[in-house]
Formats: structure tokens, C-alpha cells, sequence
């Protein structure tokens, strides 16, 4: 079944973000006193160009068999050291199309807006992480396995353990792509 195994959150715009007991989201913003909180953008390299622009990236999620996945690379990574606020476990994040809506926990609902892309700011972390999370398929397309982006459609608290729904959007699915 899956599952949330940690939660995160740092006060400024830092690469990694501290582990918590318990994690809330605010509907439209994102998660309580996280940097990232905001109806409008609040990645700093976006924001620069225009910072009216929304915040697509309110909730970075991301999956804990990608640290299996980085183990077997060389690098020792922990929840919350990537930036993502929701560690999760047992789905398949990179398959779920746009639209996709993911309960958390009781009451937190959120929706699925894009990919994330990996930066540099992963090589100043661990050199070599940033390709790392980089794949191509068989046709040469650009796998990004850096987790995803998504808007809180309701608020609630969100905490390890928590069961994850989901529920795909109706229509075409439209695959996830970088926010």
C-alpha cells in the first residue's frame, strides 16, 4: 500500500529540508513555513524572471526507491536531503499522469502539476547527482527521476505513515513534464 515515510520542511530557500513529526499544507500555498510556500512562484531562479508567475511547485514529492536506486551510484541520500517535502513509498510517482490527485493522510489533498528538473544545485550537494537522477529511455527521451511537483487542492496535516490515494484525472492523460 503506499505510503508516506517522512515529511519536510526548511524556513528559507536551502537545497535540503529538516525532517519532521508532522508536516501542514495549506490550500493554494503548500506546506507551512516552508520556503516554497506561496500562491506565487517561489523558486528563486524562476521567480527572478517573474515572480507572478504560480506556484506550481508548492509540495515536492519524491520516491524513497530512489535512494536504493542512488545507493547503488555511490551516494548515501536520506529523506529530505533532495528538497522533496513528502518521502513516499510504494507508487510510482514518474508514471501518474497531470491532474493526478494524491490524498495524504485524513484530509491533505494534492495535485500533480509537472516533473522536477534536476539543477546544479544537486552537484553542489553530491557531485555527480544531478546526472545521476538523469536516464534516457529507448528512444533517447530524458527520463527525470528528481520526483514531482505538485498545488495543495486541500489543506491538512501529513505525516509519516499516512496512507497516499489516488485518484487520475478524467480524459487524456497527459504525461508529467518539468514545472
Amino acid at each position: 500500500m503506499p505510503a508516506v515515510t517522512a515529511v519536510s520542511l526548511h524556513k528559507g530557500h536551502h537545497f535540503s529540508k529538516t525532517n519532521a513529526l508532522v508536516i501542514r499544507l495549506l490550500t493554494g500555498l503548500g506546506v507551512e513555513g516552508d520556503g516554497h510556500c506561496g500562491e506565487a512562484m517561489k523558486h528563486r531562479s524562476r521567480a527572478r524572471f517573474d515572480p507572478s508567475l504560480p506556484n506550481l511547485r508548492q509540495v515536492h514529492l519524491m520516491h524513497e526507491e530512489l535512494f536504493a536506486e542512488l545507493a547503488d551510484k555511490g551516494f548515501t541520500i536520506r529523506p529530505g536531503d533532495m528538497g522533496e517535502n513528502v518521502t513516499t513509498r510504494g507508487i510510482d510517482l514518474l508514471s501518474l499522469p497531470a491532474g493526478t490527485r494524491l490524498r495524504l493522510g485524513g484530509e491533505a489533498v494534492v495535485e500533480l502539476t509537472g516533473l522536477r528538473n534536476p539543477c546544479v544545485q544537486m552537484d553542489r550537494f553530491a557531485p555527480g547527482l544531478m546526472a545521476a537522477t538523469l536516464e534516457k529511455d529507448a528512444d533517447g527521451n530524458l527520463i527525470r527521476k528528481a520526483g514531482v511537483m505538485a498545488v495543495v487542492i486541500a489543506g491538512g496535516d501529513v505525516r509519516p505513515g499516512d496512507a497516499i490515494g489516488v485518484v487520475l484525472p478524467e480524459g487524456p492523460r497527459r504525461p508529467l513534464v518539468p514545472v
